[in-house]
């Protein structure tokens, strides 16, 4: 891994070696144009800033956007790198630019073409202000696109789990709930505050008969919260009814009357009479003793 990281490092190294020497190179020929054209001394030097500079941060921009963005990064970076190759190649056939003994604005003998290289040539900084504000501003505005995660779905994974049944593990007694019971006090009567003054005698009356009234015990509120109750649908109900033990038996012996001794499990059992797991052990029970029975004898 260190030898790996060296080598990127001396290979970016060597890359920027090589992109400053030529800057070198083509800022000579760019710092003549610019005196050509009118620039003076410091506008000259700095002038191959411009258009090299310019090229750089093109190819920066395209590696960092994306889509309609890179392409437009791609194609000012096409422009300027062709722009600096015509201004290198007239700078290669006129001599008189070397030792700046050109008359001023004239790079061509040929009137159009001296117009069209000296507009290009005075055209390069305003463009190079133009779309180097634009390309900073979409490197500075710009959102890569989000990495999708890879979730793992449970349904489609290729693992494979080995279940044991319920019907074949031990039954969990489970622990008995006390309820919270709060003594309550005693009833009192009703008629111990009335009069035991005599009353006025008056006809007896036939009582009405009344239902009599049962005390019951009320305990205490729970603090857990009851769960909502209500009538179970029709659909929810099982069609099927109710079957008894001695049939359940019977329909276990017709279904394991072919089985080996080792394939008669509970699970089995409770796959095949479509029962619980605790009549399926029963019922396993059972079938064994018989056919151990039906053995010894």
């Amino acid at each position: 891994m260190k030898l790996h990281r060296k080598g990127r490092a001396a290979l970016v190294l060597a890359l920027v070696a090589v992109v400053g020497m030529a800057f070198r190179v083509s800022w000579n020929a760019l710092r003549d144009i610019a005196g050509a054209v009118g620039a003076d001394d410091t506008a000259a030097m700095l002038y191959p800033f411009v258009v090299d500079g310019l090229m750089a941060l093109a190819l920066i921009a395209t590696l960092v956007l994306a889509g309609r963005d890179r392409t437009f990064a791609l194609r000012v970076l096409g422009a300027y790198t062709v722009a600096s190759l015509v201004l290198n190649y007239v700078h290669g056939l006129v001599p008189e630019l070397h030792g700046r003994t050109v008359d001023w604005g004239r790079l061509a003998d040929w009137d159009p073409a001296n117009w069209a290289l000296v507009l290009l040539a005075t055209s390069l900084p305003v463009g190079s202000i133009y779309f180097g504000s634009d390309l900073v501003a979409k490197v500075l505005h710009h959102r890569p696109a989000p990495i999708p995660h890879v979730s793992t779905n449970a349904e489609e994974s290729t693992e494979t789990e080995m279940k044991r049944s319920t019907a074949d593990l031990p039954v969990s007694t489970p622990a008995p709930n006390t309820p919270n019971v709060t003594v309550l006090p005693r009833p009192v009567a009703v008629g111990f505050l009335k009069s035991t003054l005599p009353a006025k005698p008056s006809r007896s009356i036939a009582p009405a008969p009344a239902a009599s009234i049962e005390r019951r015990v009320v305990g205490a509120d729970s603090a857990r919260p009851r769960r909502a109750t209500g009538r179970v649908p029709a659909v929810a109900k099982s069609t099927r009814p109710k079957r008894t033990p001695d049939q359940l038996l019977a329909e276990a012996r017709a279904a394991t009357a072919d089985w080996p001794d080792a394939k008669v499990t509970a699970e089995g059992i409770r796959r095949a009479v479509r029962t619980s797991p605790v009549n399926a052990r029963a019922l396993r029970d059972t079938l064994r003793a018989e056919r151990a029975e039906g053995a010894a004898a």
